[in-house]
């Protein structure tokens, strides 16, 4: 009797497994005709920056996927609307055989961008991308997680933890950072569990956490299919129009001299509680003292760390520090002068190329007022060395 009510169940049991089965391929399918239209439209993506791709990761893999694509990852020096020398508007029409992909958003560190690079992972094997530097991030001790929060992708960060580019010493280490924020992690249970597992570095859950693998990467392809599914509706209701390609060569001598026309104070006014001008070098002690003492170094040696674990091949440029500025607060240029040596000899560690634009440090018309966002004329200087690194020729600074 149970053998004859078996076999009448059994039909039943192969119907569903089709139909699994089928929906399986109809879900494969869909997934494979949105990336490809993530590919085709990657011209029309790729010059702007908007919060999906920002905060997804559907995007940024087209972008690194494409041969004549360069992404940028960096602050909010790339959403200042103002600047028509912005590299995403001056690349945008391919002038020199490729375009820029900006990735970013106000506040974003290094410690946020190495988690894309190493969700990306094998994505960037053998890509030139490149990744801009704010010198406020290396010259102070207490920095706010504010702009951390503000861009943190739980995607990304998900995608990073489970995935295999980084080895497990390297996710350690940025699983330790990650957990003096751990506000980013009160809605992503399962990724706070992984990570303070792999910050132990206890043998014990060092195993709880491959034993939590199957089920991390189960929510990675949720989260990728909600990426895709995003995604898509982007490109249906919101995609711009691609510009058609006009190649051009620039003349970078003439493009600085006409930008410096529009040349914009490093700052227009004194420094907040400053009524008049400070000892030179007076505060250099200080300065030095919070620029070692700046966990950015921390962060910034993991992103390297990523990079070079993925294979990539990252132009790393750093916006100049203020120089009128920080003279009349009293920090001298030789102060200064020991940020771009520390910068240059540690990404040269990795043997990965740097830009400082040291020799603009005190160039009123690189900067706006004193913050770390480029004028018309910086971009131009950005813009120059990107297309020398994306051609294989030397940047310049």
């Amino acid at each position: 009797m149970v053998r004859v009510q078996t076999n009448k169940e059994m039909p039943h049991l192969f119907a569903g497994l089709i139909a699994l089965g089928l929906a399986a391929a109809v879900l494969f399918g869909g997934q494979m005709v949105v990336i490809h239209l993530e590919h085709s439209t990657i011209p029309s993506t790729t010059p702007d920056l908007f919060l999906l791709k920002n905060q997804g990761l559907a995007f940024q893999r087209a972008a690194a996927r494409a041969a004549d694509v360069l992404p940028i990852y960096g602050s909010s020096e790339l959403l200042v609307p103002a600047v028509p020398e912005k590299g995403n508007i001056f690349f945008r029409t391919a002038p020199t055989g490729f375009q820029l992909s900006p990735v970013g958003g106000g506040g974003a560190s290094t410690l946020i961008m190495l988690q894309k690079v190493g969700a990306l992972g094998s994505d960037l094997r053998g890509k030139k991308l490149a990744i801009s530097l704010s010198p406020g991030w290396f010259l102070t001790p207490n920095r706010s997680w504010t702009g951390y929060k503000g861009n943190f992708s739980p995607m990304a960060a998900t995608e990073m933890v489970f995935g295999t580019a980084l080895d497990f010493d390297l996710k350690r280490s940025i699983a330790a950072r990650m957990l003096e924020c751990p506000s980013t992690l009160e809605k992503t249970p399962l990724l706070k569990f992984a990570l303070t597992r792999l910050a132990s570095g206890h043998w014990l859950d060092r195993a709880i956490f491959c034993a939590l693998w199957p089920l991390g990467k189960a929510e990675t392809a949720l989260l990728e299919l909600q990426d895709h599914l995003a995604a898509l509706n982007h490109i249906r209701h919101d995609l711009k129009r691609a510009s058609g390609r006009h190649p051009k060569l620039p003349d970078w001598p003439k493009l600085i001299t006409r930008a410096e026309a529009t040349k914009i104070t490093a700052w227009a006014s004194k420094p907040s509680g400053l009524n008049v001008q400070i000892t030179p070098g007076a505060r250099d002690v200080a300065f030095r003292t919070g620029m070692n003492q700046s966990p950015g170094w921390i962060d910034l040696e993991l992103l390297l760390r990523a990079l070079a674990a993925v294979h990539a091949r990252p132009l790393i440029l750093s916006m100049p520090i203020a120089g009128e500025f920080y003279d009349h607060a009293g920090v001298s240029r030789s102060a200064r002068d020991d940020y771009y040596a520390k910068l240059r000899a540690l990404v040269q560690r990795y043997h990965f190329t740097v830009v400082e634009f040291e020799d603009h440090d005190e160039d009123s018309a690189f900067l706006i007022r004193h913050q770390s966002h480029l004028t018309a004329k910086g971009w131009v200087y950005y813009n120059r060395a990107l297309d020398n690194f994306f051609h294989g020729r030397p940047p310049q600074g």
